[in-house]
């Protein structure tokens, strides 16, 4: 939860929001980590979601995602909440939509925080409020012909 320190390097850096995007592109883990550099944070989390070869079981052909026009409004909902629950001194969140291939990144997200506990915790909330509460959708094709369609 936010802190109420004295330390003017504990103040919530004025526009914490750094990044956000959802895009037909390849994402980098570079690009995200340096989007959330800030001289007065001491513990950076990310989290990089990549496409597994498997799902439920059954193993996974092709994967694509898109999202609905709503979501980088939605996605900065998110981002908004997080700021404002957490001392965030930076964020960022990249999201993939398209065709992808097993070992691609689907999503890319990054909190950086005073201290390294509030980080983990703003960084955790963030890709799970992401994934939860962002119109994206994950269209799966299994090797056995079957598919399947997962998102918020």
């Amino acid at each position: 939860m936010a802190s109420t320190h004295s330390h003017p390097g504990e103040r919530a850096a004025q526009d914490p929001i750094r990044l956000l995007a959802i895009r037909d592109t390849p994402l980098t883990v570079d690009e995200v980590f340096r989007a959330v550099g800030d001289d007065g944070a001491g513990g950076t989390a990310l989290f990089v979601g990549t496409v597994r070869d498997h799902d439920g079981g059954a193993d996974v052909d092709t994967l694509g995602y898109s999202s609905h026009p709503t979501a980088e409004a939605e996605l900065r909902r998110v981002a908004e909440k997080i700021v404002a629950e957490y001392p965030v001194r930076a964020l960022a969140a990249v999201h993939r939509v398209g065709d992808l291939g097993v070992g691609d990144l689907a999503v890319v997200v990054a909190v950086s925080c005073p201290h390294r506990g509030e980080a983990f915790e703003a960084c955790r909330k963030l890709i799970d409020n992401l994934k939860n509460e962002v119109p994206i959708w994950k269209h799966q094709k299994f090797s056995d012909g079957t598919e399947e369609w997962v998102g918020a």
